[in-house]
């Protein structure tokens, strides 16, 4: 059974809690103690009904204001597929909350409130998956009850939000009407919404195509450990452990081991213990090379005929995460996948207004939260693919030095 990531954002208030809640309730997700607590807590009972949203707003400052402001992640599955949800917060003080739960996202759910349409925030969000490069979006339409369900209502915030999409090159979308707090169209087709012709949200979360994207084309294995045992039995053993990031790779592969550009050949494959012919990209395995060649936790084993850029200067957009301003010429650690080294940011060269996607040139430095296109030089080569074509290999996190804190989250260009 697969698992779909997937994340939920949108304005302050526009239910991606109750919506959450809804999901894991319907889908009787929900522990029966879980539920007795949630029903002590929810503040007004006059109706009879719990207050689902504090399924996922679990600090206590989230539930004294009634917002979210750390990501919550929940779990829950059906008899077709699995699912981690991220929770982000809608406020803008809380971009690289947002920014940290969409980056293992496959599918992003944007909620608009039926009566306030498109606005800035939803932009913002829009802005941000684009960035992060999820393939796919579901524009969840919520609170209809409060619109008397309107066809007109939602077919004009369609309108409005395919002209967001378009400038945003945001290609699969998919419109769903919903009430998130009286469960229509969450779980079940709602006859309320006897105008809409599609499926319920859950329903199209089942079945939405994954397989399309896994690149299995660009063959990428980080090295994340070598295994040798030093045991009398297994004096020659030699292993290379890791996980093929994408594409597939066979038995006698002619391959190149990066930075250093040594050329060698799968020798065998092992995954679980077990000799294969062949591994695919998200599999773990031990690879076995034909020659005694050097190679270290976070090189790469890639097909000589299809290799990643290695470089020492690239470009990135960065999401900055620390209180601490970034200012050109800081050094910090870089990590992608395995591999990590000291790097240090050279300059700026614009901040993006994740607003309006206006870039601000040459700016002094980055603050809590700005995305800025930057240049970083490392002290050793790193091979990566450009984030659009391969966001497995084209992410990095900068680290810092003495706090050993996660403080920027990279896309390579």
């Amino acid at each position: 059974m697969d698992i779909l990531r997937f994340i939920t954002a949108g304005s302050v208030d526009d239910g991606k809690s109750t919506l959450i809640g809804r999901l894991l309730y319907d889908s009787k997700s929900i522990l029966i103690d879980q539920l007795a607590a949630i029903e002590k807590q929810t503040k007004n009972k006059l109706n009879g009904e719990i207050d689902l949203a504090l399924l996922t707003d679990g600090l206590r400052a989230e539930r004294e204001q009634g917002i979210t402001i750390d990501v919550a992640y929940k779990y829950f599955s059906t008899d077709k597929r699995k699912f981690i949800i991220a929770d982000a917060p809608g406020h803008i003080q809380y971009t690289r909350n947002m920014v940290t739960g969409a980056s293992n996202a496959e599918l992003a759910i944007i909620l608009i409130d039926a009566r306030n349409g498109v606005v800035e925030q939803t932009r913002r969000h829009s802005i941000i998956t684009s960035l992060l490069n999820i393939p796919h979006v579901v524009v969840a339409i919520n609170k209809m009850d409060l619109v008397n369900y309107s066809e007109d209502v939602y077919n004009n915030i369609v309108i409005d939000y395919e002209q967001v999409a378009k400038s945003l090159g945001l290609k699969e979308v998919k419109y769903i009407p919903i009430s998130a707090l009286n469960g229509d169209n969450i779980v079940d087709k709602s006859a309320k919404f006897s105008w809409y012709e599609g499926e319920p949200l859950l329903t199209y979360l089942e079945n939405v195509q994954l397989d399309s994207d896994v690149n299995l084309t660009d063959p990428r294995f980080s090295v994340q450990y070598v295994i040798r045992p030093q045991a009398p039995e297994l004096h020659d053993y030699r292993g290379y452990a890791g996980k093929v990031i994408s594409g597939i790779y066979k038995k006698g592969d002619a391959v190149t081991v990066l930075p250093s550009g040594t050329e060698t050949t799968i020798k065998s494959i092992e995954i679980g213990e077990t000799e294969v012919n062949e591994a695919y990209a998200m599999q773990s395995v031990v690879f076995h090379l034909d020659d005694d060649v050097d190679v270290s936790r976070g090189d790469m084993i890639v097909p000589t005929n299809n290799q990643p850029q290695t470089e020492q200067e690239f470009e990135v957009l960065l999401c900055w995460m620390d209180n601490k301003p970034l200012i050109p010429g800081n050094k910090y650690l870089l990590q992608t996948n395995s591999n990590r080294v000291r790097s240090v940011v050279k300059d700026i060269e614009y901040k993006l207004d994740v607003n309006t996607f206006e870039k601000n040139y040459s700016p002094e430095k980055a603050v809590l939260n700005d995305i800025i296109k930057a240049t970083i030089k490392t002290s050793s080569p790193v091979s990566f693919d450009s984030y659009k074509k391969l966001r497995q290999n084209g992410g990095a996190i900068l680290i810092d030095e003495t706090s050993c804190v996660t403080v920027g989250a990279c896309m390579i260009q």
